[in-house]
């Protein structure tokens, strides 16, 4: 596919989404951009989470694993499950009935104001490297596909997207959100179902649809249980790790959390999660079919694999199915690119304003003020969020993107698991500089374990369980310097 078409399609869509997002951003307040004026519909909040809780790296990098690890990422994501029920009827719940904007608000009510920013600060590293590694991903595409034929350097190619993304976010915040998500989310879906359609009608051709089916289900990238408990795939660990993933990133993660809040109330909320999870699990096994299907087709037509697994669905895709799913693909990758960043600079504002700035106590600010210090601190965050593009860009290797993510948020959503667990399920009060202590000890333990655990653990191997661990730890180093038991003020 030539790189003029890839562009002209990339400008036709970014037109339709500037378009909603002027119409939905007009008249925007404060109170649009942190809570959307908690009017936004819960069925648009639901479909909108799709798209951002997918991404880029899902909607490449996952394709690519299929080879190694079969189908056994469905083991995490049947975890997932588990987390999202443990959002809709634990965590919603306190969050409405606090009538919080920051979660993190709660570590503030619970334990300290020392507590409250170091939560923050946790999700600020999170979601910064985690949507780095997510716009890296996607932004390298279009690079390698479109920009170095034309001697483009990569950094500019990352400066003009974290520009774009700044003209539609800056202005409507979370009330703009909340439909420009829903309409990615709409791009990415059918970029999927589309190349699943292309390859399948492809190998038709050489087999009945009935053999393609059997040779599927009987062969080996579609084994989902993994039963050695020494390995990383190990189910138990899978399902677990998969449903404190999903709580930690999803239901104490201010990205998502803040998208769910806008709803008018608690019952718009849990029905929102209620319709986002089927939906969530389907596309899951409908991105690890679409897999499986591109190594039958390389194989089928001895196309040569590419050597990093996150390139195999762009490569086929521009390549080799044809015109229509090529496109389909490219608007799939922009949507991609766009909603693993738009969001997260809006909640990364948010989540600095009101957990450090105090911007819900201070009384000396006009509301002008107010407007131009939160529009200077979202157009830095995306300075910040470029130049880590940049280092993953300078450091990334071979690994893919999927592992990578959540291997981070292993290390860096651990404190708040912790935090959360302990403020949610016990009486114990602490505060003040133990809390940032405990965190990167919790940080550091985790990773000392993590490296060292095949010599010291009879072969065994910390998989996504290493948030488990890093929570573990930091709950019992809060507990250790707690001090005193106190009836909880939550």
């Amino acid at each position: 596919m030539k790189p003029t078409i890839i562009l002209g399609w990339v400008a036709v869509y970014f037109t339709a989404l500037m378009a909603l997002a002027w119409w939905t951003g007009r008249k925007a307040d404060d109170q649009s951009y942190f809570l959307g004026n908690r009017r936004s519909p819960w069925i648009i909040v639901a479909l909108g989470l799709i798209g951002d809780s997918l991404s880029g790296v899902s909607y490449i990098s996952v394709p690519g694993k299929v080879a190694r690890d079969h189908f056994g990422y469905l083991q995490v994501v049947f975890g997932y499950v588990l987390g999202y029920l443990i959002i809709a009827f634990v965590l919603l719940p306190l969050y409405y009935r606090l009538g919080l904007t920051s979660i993190y608000a709660f570590l503030g009510q619970r334990f300290d104001p020392v507590a409250q920013k170091t939560g923050s600060a946790f999700f600020l590293v999170s979601r910064l490297l985690g949507s780095a590694a997510r716009l890296f991903l996607a932004i390298n595409v279009f690079q390698s596909f479109v920009f170095s034929d034309w001697g483009i350097p990569f950094w500019i190619t990352s400066a003009t997207v974290i520009l774009l993304i700044l003209a539609y976010t800056l202005r409507g915040g979370i009330k703009t959100l909340v439909w420009t998500d829903t309409f990615q989310t709409a791009f990415l879906v059918a970029g999927i179902l589309t190349a699943i359609l292309a390859l399948t009608l492809a190998l038709k051709q050489n087999a009945p649809l009935s053999t393609l089916v059997m040779t599927l289900l009987n062969g080996p990238e579609t084994t989902v249980f993994n039963w050695d408990w020494r390995s990383p795939g190990y189910f138990w660990k899978q399902f677990f790790s998969g449903a404190a993933i999903a709580v930690v990133m999803t239901g104490l993660d201010q990205n998502n959390m803040q998208k769910a809040l806008s709803c008018p109330s608690l019952a718009d909320a849990q029905k929102n999660i209620a319709l986002f999870t089927p939906i969530m699990v389907a596309v899951h096994i409908a991105i690890l079919l679409l897999g499986a299907l591109l190594f039958r087709f390389a194989d089928s037509l001895g196309i040569s694999l590419p050597d990093r697994s996150d390139d195999l669905f762009p490569t086929l895709a521009l390549r080799h199915l044809g015109i229509f799913p090529a496109i389909l693909f490219v608007l799939g990758l922009t949507a991609a690119t766009f909603n693993s960043a738009d969001s997260v600079l809006t909640t990364l504002t948010t989540s600095f304003c009101i957990d450090f700035l105090r911007f819900e106590s201070r009384n000396d600010l006009s509301d002008r003020q107010r407007i131009q210090r939160r529009r200077h601190i979202h157009i830095a965050f995306a300075g910040i969020l470029l130049l880590t593009i940049l280092l993953f860009r300078a450091f990334a290797n071979g690994t893919a993107l999927i592992d990578l993510v959540l291997k981070l948020a292993g290390y860096t959503y651990g404190p708040l698991l912790g935090l959360f667990t302990l403020g949610l399920t016990t009486r114990i009060r602490a505060g003040g500089w133990p809390v940032p202590v405990v965190g990167l000890l919790a940080v550091a333990g985790s990773a000392l374990l993590d490296f060292n655990s095949a010599a010291w653990f009879n072969g065994y191997r910390f998989g996504f369980e290493l948030l488990l661990l890093n929570g573990f730890l930091m709950a019992i180093g809060m507990v250790l310097f707690a001090g005193r038991s106190a009836p909880s003020s939550s």
